[in-house]
């Protein structure tokens, strides 16, 4: 299959059996937390789960692998001690994806509250230019992304400008791109779900941050209504996005060069398997 499709999937016994994991639930990419995404510490990555992680993606030609950084990591933050704590983290998060040879890393922008967004936007783009300073990324094809957000108020990120705006900083310091979330696109407001909605959609996101910047696709369906700024993600086709918009998609030609992974709910035994699968069933 030409599309790369996937899903957020455990490390549970170690990080490379993910790769297995993926090609038994019929997946050939997808993304993982390098650490508990809840947590500041951090363990070390072992030499040998990241040589196996390597050898079998390789074998099973799975990939991109993508590593998505811990919640806690707010790299606006308007406190001094939480805003340099986010740079260690959001260093070790960098350190570990090259490491484990990952072609990307994916960044919610954090929260601004207490400041101005330009404030915000301009700690942003500083702390993620300390953090990744002096790091061997060069030449190794790895990109940062810049994940949209839901639109809550204070949050970074929560329109397709200020995606743009920040990777525009950051473009001379680091290899940056962008991540773009289903569920997060139609809660803060944008239309997914109708075909004329769609297409402007897409056009607003050629005009900010351009087709060729946007890596991965986050596919969920969300819980909540479009402009609600609720972040709840719900299984492919189940929610208020519904079925068509993914397969519009996933068959959009301008998009041929992204993976598309799914964030979705683990409420049963075989929920990733059953959204990969709908996905792919999507693709013509």
């Amino acid at each position: 299959m030409s599309r790369r499709i996937g899903v957020h999937l455990g490390t549970a016994g170690g990080a490379s059996n993910a790769v297995e994991r993926a090609r038994e639930i019929g997946a050939n990419t997808f993304q993982f937390f390098s650490s508990s995404p809840r947590m500041w510490r951090a363990p070390k990555v072992d030499p040998k789960q990241a040589e196996r992680m390597r050898e079998l993606r390789a074998k099973l030609d799975v990939g991109p692998l993508v590593i998505h950084t811990s919640y806690l990591v707010n790299v606006c933050s308007q406190t001094a001690e939480v805003r340099e704590k986010s740079v260690d983290a959001f260093r070790g998060e960098m350190e570990r994806a090259l490491a484990f040879g990952a072609d990307y890393l994916v960044l919610h922008p954090g929260s601004w509250k207490g400041l101005s967004r330009y404030e915000g936007l301009k700690l942003a783009a500083d702390s993620i230019s300390r953090a990744i300073d002096g790091l061997p990324w060069h030449g190794t094809g790895f990109h940062i992304l810049i994940e949209n957000t839901a639109g809550a108020e204070y949050s970074l990120g929560g329109s397709f400008d200020q995606v743009a705006e920040l990777v525009a900083l950051l473009q001379a310091h680091a290899p940056v791109g962008v991540c773009l979330d289903t569920c997060h696109t139609h809660v803060a407001g944008y239309d997914m779900v109708s075909e004329s909605g769609y297409e402007d959609t897409v056009k607003q996101i050629e005009a900010t941050v351009g087709f060729e910047a946007v890596r991965v696709w986050h596919c969920n369906d969300a819980k909540a209504d479009r402009g609600s700024k609720l972040d709840r993600h719900q299984h492919i086709g189940q929610g208020t996005i519904g079925v068509e918009p993914f397969r519009r998609l996933l068959n959009d030609a301008r998009f041929d060069h992204c993976a598309f992974i799914a964030e979705t709910p683990v409420d049963d035994d075989g929920n990733e398997e059953s959204n990969v699968r709908v996905l792919k069933s999507l693709v013509k």
